[in-house]
């Protein structure tokens, strides 16, 4: 399921075209079949060039402090969804800089993203984040 964002436009400023493919491969245009078979876990055997450069990217989403706490919070919440009006305050930071950070997550496929009114409720993608999960898991 595509986001309201256009990826193909947003993805390609924002990443080179290896990264995009990429990332697209592992987290969005691709079945979950075909996602899960691609990423052996990471301690288990040796990754391909392929496998690594994929996972790469998607844990590049991941790498910034404000994107792993946005993740975290709508993941831990109660209803398993939030708004982005409830996501401001915690973090500290600019309404503009949290729409960000959360379509940058929603076009990674890691949110969904739902419009009720003038808000925005996000939730958490489970079978996105169990295959970054599972390829670090110990044998």
């Amino acid at each position: 399921m595509r986001s309201h964002i256009d990826v193909d436009l947003y993805v390609i400023h924002q990443i080179d075209a290896c990264q995009y493919n990429a990332t697209r491969h592992i987290l969005g245009d691709v079945e979950t079949d075909v996602i899960e078979a691609c990423c052996a876990p990471v301690l288990a055997e040796t990754l391909s060039a392929d496998e690594a450069e994929q996972l790469a990217a998607a844990f590049k989403v991941l790498a910034d402090p404000v994107r792993l706490r946005l993740l975290s919070m709508i993941a831990s919440s109660s209803d398993g969804e939030m708004c982005a009006c409830d996501l401001v305050e915690p973090l500290d930071r600019s309404q503009p800089t949290i729409s960000h950070h959360l379509s940058v997550l929603a076009a990674a496929g890691l949110l969904t993203r739902q419009q009720r009114g003038k808000w925005a409720w996000f939730s958490v993608v489970p079978d996105r984040v169990a295959v970054l999960r599972e390829a670090l898991a110990v044998p």
